[in-house]
């Protein structure tokens, strides 16, 4: 099945430059509904009024980590199975995401558009 480029994307990070950055970078390879978050009780908040295909979230924020967000995304019944990318500072946090929380996948900082896309592909297919 093809990846529609119009699906909707959640980018969660408390730093408005990384946001900035993930957008850009998204929008590099194509995609164009792309929604922001600043901490995980806005995400939350999204996640109830929108569907979305994609979350992309931080692990490190506060008042709510990013491990804490997937966590109740796993826990609802109508988002448990929304592919979740995790971005992490280093492999131990990232790896910690996806066995604790259920992260379908993570990438290491600092990324560029190519290896984003190779860590998507294998969530939501090729593109």
């Amino acid at each position: 099945m093809a990846v529609s480029m119009t699906m909707p994307i959640l980018i969660v990070d408390d730093y408005n430059t990384m946001i900035r950055i993930l957008r850009n970078l998204l929008r590099q390879l194509g995609f164009t509904n792309i929604d922001e978050a600043c901490d995980g009780g806005a995400a939350l908040a999204k996640l109830r009024a929108k569907d979305y295909a994609l979350v992309i979230s931080d692990t490190n924020m506060a008042p709510m980590s990013g491990v804490e967000l997937l966590q109740r995304v796993r826990a609802d019944d109508r988002t448990k199975a929304t592919p979740f990318v995790m971005i992490a500072n280093d492999p131990s946090e990232g790896a910690d995401a996806q066995t604790r929380a259920g992260a379908s996948n993570y990438i290491l900082k600092p990324f560029t558009a190519q290896s984003l896309k190779a860590k998507l592909e294998p969530v939501i297919g090729s593109f």
